[in-house]
């Protein structure tokens, strides 16, 4: 009595399925990278913005703006670098990084902006 062969995949079809799933792989990861860069640049932003709500709260309460605050009233976001602050005449200027990126945001509040913002009180990210 014979048994009969079990069947399964032959090299050529196990090769074609590599392939394919080769090419997927190939579309997909330039999109998650850009997803994920895009979510760094949103969280540089909205610190920013939460800074320029803290700084225009400082200077209700006390008459000027701040180089700096504690963490338990303000801090950025994990992995995001800084802020560095600096006064101005009229003003202040921030920029933050990002531990995982080359790219950097800054804001200006008053008359002297800092690259790459160009409006008052809008974070703004190299590109």
């Amino acid at each position: 009595m014979t048994r009969p062969v079990p069947a399964g995949f032959t090299l050529i079809e196990l090769l074609i399925v590599v392939v394919i799933i080769g090419l997927l792989a190939t579309i997909a990861i330039p999109k998650f990278s850009s997803s994920r860069d895009k979510a760094l640049v949103t969280s540089m932003k909205s610190d920013l913005r939460n800074l320029l709500t803290q700084q225009e709260s400082r200077l209700a309460d006390s008459g000027s703006y701040a180089t700096s605050f504690p963490t338990t009233i303000w801090r950025p976001t994990t992995g995001v670098t800084g802020p560095t602050i600096a006064l101005t005449a009229d003003g202040w200027t921030a920029s933050v990084g990002h531990l995982s990126s080359t790219k950097t945001c800054s804001i200006f509040v008053g008359t002297t902006p800092l690259a790459p913002a160009t409006k008052e009180g809008v974070p703004t990210c190299t590109p």
